[in-house]
């Protein structure tokens, strides 16, 4: 691996410009032969950092997530992967990637940039943010169907099937690809998100504007818009019988759960983890491999003990993510994932908090206002050995049972 300081420089002039505010006000970029106007910063993280565009032919809102690739072709590829997870997966609690491109920055270095529809207002973890503050919470209903929103797209990738592509003529394909992903940009749909209902006021979203000038060296990636043949890179992979091949998504949180505007439908985002759920684990340093990848991508506080500890001989599957869902349900009723040091154990690890599924509920003299029901689905998803946590189409029946509860 090649260390290429002026990438890094680079980057690190993104994240100062975010501290200190010293952009150019509104900067311009030139990508795929269009023009982009940087309203404004919306996230960042690593190398990564997601900014609201607007197209300026046409005034539509884009979220552009720019990664710098400092390290070369191995990061560029990294990147890629993410973007064909976007394009692998169709449904409606799924984000759509819009159109993807690699650049040639002005010190050489490469920049990925990846165009996702544009959600207006939060997501979830900004409305339990809101709701920590203004002291409000979310009904259980409420909260029990926006979760099954989120389970329906969970199942998507738990069930993912690969796709019976036909055998083509190449007159066919000179055909089929007469169109490019830029030019059909205005002929999609994308959706915009609102905010799930709540008492108190809604969350915008704050950030600065990027520091920089146009891009204009600019070359299309050759990825594969159909989404076939997507290597993950991590190791080894059991698949299922016949044609599923389930996928793992390894960071759901509530930061990664946007919010139609219906104020009820979720939209899972943030692929970058994602990866073939079942990987048979058949040597100690592939354990440590597994282990490592675990702790550089997916959150801590939602990361499901079996990641925190890889053990030979065993086999890594989609339950990773139900183990999640739970941290997340947890989270959405009383503000916090249920393995937060701070709550949990004073002075403690996260991580032996996990290992131990360690789960406390408010008492009732703290006026727990969630039924018992609910606190059991918790329950359920916690638990600490895989094989005996629920699966996805468990969950889902177990939230159909509860919303089909008298309230």
């Amino acid at each position: 691996m090649n260390f290429d300081p002026h990438a890094l420089l680079a980057t690190i002039t993104d994240a100062i410009g975010q501290l200190t505010g010293c952009c150019l006000p509104n900067p311009t970029l030139y990508i795929n032969l269009r023009s982009f106007k940087v309203i404004k910063l919306l996230g960042e993280g690593g190398f990564s950092f997601v900014y609201l565009v607007q197209d300026v032919a046409t005034g539509r809102l884009y979220a552009l997530k720019k990664i710098r690739c400092p390290f070369g072709s191995e990061g560029v590829q990294d990147a890629m992967k993410e973007a064909e997870m976007y394009r692998t997966f169709q449904h409606e609690n799924l984000i759509k990637v819009v159109d993807t491109c690699v650049v040639t920055d002005k010190d050489g270095s490469k920049i990925v940039y990846i165009f996702l529809p544009y959600y207006k207002r939060q997501n979830l973890q900004d409305a339990i943010s809101a709701n920590l503050l203004h002291h409000t919470h979310f009904s259980e209903p409420d909260m029990l169907r926006f979760f099954k929103g989120v389970c329906y797209g969970v199942r998507a990738l738990h069930c993912h099937r690969l796709p019976n592509v036909p055998i083509r003529s190449r007159d066919e394909d000179d055909s089929a690809s007469t169109t490019s992903g830029i030019e059909a940009w205005d002929s999609r749909e994308s959706r915009t998100a609102g905010g799930m209902r709540r008492q108190g006021s809604s969350v915008s979203f704050t950030g600065l504007t990027e520091n920089g000038t146009g891009l204009s060296d600019m070359s299309r990636s050759n990825s594969n818009h159909n989404g076939n043949n997507v290597n993950t890179g991590l190791g080894p992979v059991e698949d299922n019988d016949d044609d599923v091949v389930p996928f793992a998504h390894r960071d759901i949180k509530p930061g990664n759960v946007l919010i139609a505007d219906d104020g009820q439908t979720p939209v899972l985002m943030d692929f970058g983890s994602m990866a073939r759920a079942r990987v048979k684990i058949q040597t100690r340093q592939q354990a440590l491999f597994e282990q490592d990848v675990a702790a550089e991508k997916c959150s801590m506080p939602y990361r499901a003990p079996e990641l925190f500890d890889v053990k030979t001989g065993t086999t890594l599957d989609e339950k990773v993510d139900i183990w999640s869902l739970g941290c997340m349900l947890y989270a959405m009723a009383y503000g916090t994932s249920p393995f937060e040091t701070n709550q949990i154990n004073q002075g403690g690890s996260i991580a032996l908090a996990v290992l131990n599924g360690n789960v406390r509920f408010p008492t009732v003299d703290q006026d727990d206002r969630y039924s018992s029901e609910f606190r059991a689905l918790i329950k359920a998803m916690l638990v600490v050995d895989p094989a005996m946590r629920l699966d996805i189409h468990q969950v889902i029946e177990q939230v159909d049972q509860l919303l089909d509860r008298p309230m």
